[in-house]
């Protein structure tokens, strides 16, 4: 008799996991999805290109955002395929367009797990070292998804409050003042004021080259910055952008 109890009870508990209402799609994934929002910028009167991110995932600048001094920007995420980044760069450094480059990969893409990680819910962002830039969202990026271009920028996000993320990410880049890392770290804060990432935040990073731009000799990195875990990543990225903008400023 307790053995016909214990197995309609192991019974009744598999039966609740298994019907659980807060169970998605994204669990039975064999990863979690990159849920991200960033943005893609040039500068014209410095000649600087790059990118910056916010994810609820930890570490999202590992993998996410490639950037090459005197060749472009590239974001891949959503159903992340991390070689889209170093492709899209070697495209560029052929003088491949970012809309040819971005046809290209997805074409060359054999897509290797279509059952649980398709091509068609990847997101990408493909910007060249003047400026010229171009996006895709798969079909089957999980909701919101989506990208929106502005001047000498382009925001693209999934997982999102809705369409008012890059929007916003997108006005904020174009009104903003100063340099670019201070017109990037404006247009995450603009995103996260928007909704964000559905989720909530944890992990932030940002990326800006130009030749010779950085510190020392042969450095190519103006800002390479990552919060790989907080509460609040935008909060702090902010404050190492600010510091590093004031620490130019007295070089000056």
């Amino acid at each position: 008799m307790q053995s016909r109890l214990l197995v309609a009870t192991i019974f009744v508990l598999a039966s609740i996991a298994t019907s659980d209402p807060q169970s998605t799609k994204s669990s039975t994934l064999p990863f979690p999805p990159v849920a991200t929002f960033s943005i893609l910028g040039f500068d014209p009167a410095t000649g600087e290109v790059g990118g910056a991110v916010q994810s609820r995932v930890f570490s999202v600048g590992n993998g996410v955002l490639w950037a090459e001094a005197d060749v472009g920007v590239a974001a891949t995420q959503a159903i992340v395929d991390v070689s889209y980044g170093p492709k899209a760069l070697a495209l560029l450094r052929a003088g491949m367009a970012p809309t040819a480059i971005v046809k290209a990969i997805l074409d060359s893409d054999p897509d290797p797990r279509p059952s649980d990680w398709t091509k068609e819910g990847r997101q990408f962002a493909v910007m060249d070292a003047k400026g010229n830039y171009a996006a895709y969202t798969g079909p089957k990026a999980t909701t919101w998804a989506g990208n929106k271009g502005g001047k000498y920028c382009t925001a693209q996000g999934n997982i999102l409050a809705g369409e008012g993320v890059v929007a916003g990410m997108v006005d904020a880049f174009e009104k903003t003042d100063g340099h670019l890392s201070m017109r990037l770290i404006a247009a995450l804060d603009a995103g996260q004021a928007a909704g964000g990432d559905k989720r909530g935040m944890q992990s932030a990073a940002m990326i800006i080259v130009k030749k010779n731009g950085g510190v020392w000799l042969n450095n190519d990195v103006v800002l390479r910055l990552q919060v790989d875990d907080s509460e609040e990543p935008l909060k702090e990225l902010r404050r190492v952008v600010e510091k590093w903008n004031t620490t130019q400023r007295r070089r000056k």
